[in-house]
């Protein structure tokens, strides 16, 4: 059972909007756009929760929100500190936050674009801590090469410019950079979609392996659900900036409660290939809605295979349908959806 000292960050009812010209060149005003709205999710300490769903769900925007990269437009962000009290990130200027930038960090997805080609590797791991006024002189190098070792790279690497390694050795470089202040909780942000698959499977055990070395908590985002079975303790569902389903990571693969979830383990693909053809197909059609104009009532009716009339009309609210996990849907009680028995490979 889960106590309230155990949960590193609570998020409640948060929202995100933008507002936006409806064109480029476009007269006739402005319309807006929810990319997250009304979240409610909950980060335990040294867990890792999955963020999944696919591009424009708003899984990196809610992500950002959390690391204070936006400021939300509704909602609490209660972070739990250390000494146990807690503070409310949502609600604090940009002068305040710095302490908590510190212990919130990102891992980007793309290690080619995410790293300044102009700065050495010395350079790019120490400017946290430059910009925070933590170490500077003989401290701040000592504690690169640290960094360096840590994500296994040598320390004489300091001296040379990113287009000197492979993709999987920038990613190591800024997932030192992520570390280097001792952050609590780590944002990781499709850390390994842009790396080559020989590559993956070295840096999500380099996660694990660093989350256990150094008590870390993760949020890693992820529209891989492969990934997302391989290293994460529970997951949520994000469709068009909401909630649609969460679970620990064991039940939401076998028996998955929203039909938007089974759709998503329906794509993934079977390592056996006598496997194949033993599985249920879920036919998913058209787009996903504009959040600007997202569909009356459940935003998923339009494309779901069981969708009914008051599907259209009733937005149906996040429910518990037993211990530990919800869903957004009039009939996740009585759906029989398939799940993903067999575990996926990540290689």
């Amino acid at each position: 059972m889960t106590t309230e000292a155990d949960v590193l960050l609570r998020v409640e009812d948060l929202s995100m909007r933008f507002e936006t010209t409806k064109g480029l060149f476009s007269r006739r005003g402005r319309m807006v756009v929810d990319a997250v709205k009304n979240v409610d999710l909950t980060v335990r300490r040294g867990e890792t929760l999955g963020l999944v769903g696919e591009s424009g769900c708003g899984k990196t925007t809610l992500g950002r929100c959390v690391q204070r990269a936006y400021r939300p437009t509704g909602g609490r962000l209660r972070y739990r500190r250390a000494d146990g009290t807690e503070v409310d990130l949502a609600t604090l200027g940009r002068g305040a936050l710095g302490p908590y930038r510190r212990e919130i960090r990102t891992i980007f997805q793309d290690p080619n674009s995410s790293l300044n080609p102009r700065m050495t590797v010395g350079q790019i791991v120490g400017e946290p801590l430059r910009a925070n006024r933590l170490a500077r002189g003989a401290d701040l190098r000592d504690r690169v090469a640290d960094a360096l070792r840590l994500v296994g790279l040598q320390p004489e690497y300091m001296r040379r410019y990113p287009h000197a390694f492979s993709g999987g050795q920038r990613q190591r470089i800024g997932i030192a950079r992520a570390l280097i202040t001792n952050p609590r909780l780590v944002i990781a942000d499709e850390a390994v979609s842009a790396l080559d698959v020989s590559v993956r499977s070295q840096i999500l055990n380099l996660l694990e392996d660093l989350q256990e070395q150094l008590d870390l908590t993760y949020v890693f985002v992820s529209h891989d659900l492969s990934v997302i079975q391989h290293l994460c303790d529970r997951v949520a569902v994000m469709y068009v900036g909401r909630i649609v389903e969460e679970a620990a990571t064991d039940d939401l693969y076998a028996r998955p409660r929203h039909p938007y979830t089974e759709t998503l383990l329906r794509a993934l693909p079977l390592p056996d290939p006598r496997l194949r053809g033993t599985r249920r197909r879920v036919p998913l059609k058209g787009e996903v809605p504009d959040p600007a104009d997202p569909p009356t009532g459940c935003t998923f009716h339009p494309r779901c295979p069981y969708a009914q009339d008051d599907c259209a009309r009733t937005e149906p609210r996040l429910l518990a349908i037993e211990a530990g996990h919800e869903a957004r849907c009039h009939y996740a009680k009585t759906l029989d959806l398939a799940g993903v028995a067999e575990p996926a490979s990540t290689s």
